[in-house]
């Protein structure tokens, strides 16, 4: 009876779990390993596949998973999503023995689409303080008043921070940003001071108490913009800061000091030093 047991300890006929069954269990079993963010991304993307709920899971084929990507009518986001589901309920279908064959492997959803870096609109920026409260949205303003790279913004760690002398040391990609120092524009803050008394991982941003990572990040970023009805990427952050710099007159030096940009012009490479303060006074120049 323990053998039985051990080799099936929910109580399932294999033979007979229909997809809605399965869900149900992986919901209770298995999704509750994954962040908040990622199960309610997930459990909305079962919302279409309900047409299949009642099909024994293991009759369900590839063109059928494929279908419900097809017809969802959504934007790549979601359609990565339901994707990422079928492999989700797949893996846990394998190991349940309900399936030898993970069907979900032959599936596509379409591919994040091209762009040629759009900058966020003055009324998309006014739509993102207008909802600065929801999760996440901060970090998108975080990016617009900053410049910062996605991979340097996920290493920001809390000791890096000075809020006394409101400014952040940062960068990673090339000799002439590592190690850069960058002025806390006075909008962003009270989103540093918020996430610096929050922070459990010794990183400014985190993902419940741990370092945040870009894959995770996306996801994250694909419902805010799908929310918003925006289509921007997090780069476009960079390409939008340093277009509203430009745009209000800022200096072309202390716009290459904040970005981490190696200066072209020799001279002023070599001859102008910058301090923090005149950095401060150009980047509040964005006072929108």
């Amino acid at each position: 009876m323990l053998a039985k047991y051990n080799n099936n300890p929910w109580d399932i006929e294999a033979d007979k779990i229909t997809l809605q069954e399965l869900f149900d269990l992986w919901i209770e079993k298995r999704a509750v390993k994954l962040g908040t963010s990622n199960q309610l991304a997930l459990k909305s993307a079962y919302k279409h596949c309900l047409k299949y709920s009642k099909l024994k899971y293991n009759q369900i084929k590839s063109y059928q998973m494929q279908d419900t990507i097809d017809s969802c009518g959504k934007s790549y986001a979601t359609q990565g999503a339901i994707k990422n589901l079928w492999g989700h309920l797949d893996k846990f279908a394998m190991e349940l023995d309900v399936i030898s064959k993970c069907y979900s492997d032959l599936i596509t959803s379409a591919p994040i689409p091209e762009t040629t870096k759009q900058i966020f609109t003055d009324e998309e920026v006014l739509r993102l303080w207008e909802n600065k409260n929801l999760p996440w949205v901060d970090s998108v303003l975080f990016f617009l008043y900053t410049g910062f790279r996605i991979s340097e913004m996920f290493d920001l760690k809390t000791q890096d921070i000075d809020l006394q002398a409101e400014t952040m040391k940062g960068g990673t990609k090339t000799d002439a940003g590592k190690n850069r120092i960058v002025p806390i524009h006075s909008k962003i803050r009270p989103f540093v001071e918020k996430r610096l008394k929050q922070s459990k991982s010794g990183y400014l941003f985190e993902y419940e108490g741990k370092k945040l990572y870009q894959s995770q990040y996306r996801l994250l970023w694909y419902e805010i913009m799908e929310k918003l009805k925006m289509n921007h990427t997090p780069h476009e952050c960079r390409h939008t800061f340093r277009s509203r710099l430009d745009s209000v007159g800022a200096n072309k030096v202390c716009i290459d000091r904040i970005m981490w940009h190696k200066s072209k012009d020799t001279g002023e490479r070599i001859y102008t030093h910058k301090n923090v303060e005149e950095l401060k006074l150009n980047i509040e120049l964005i006072t929108n």
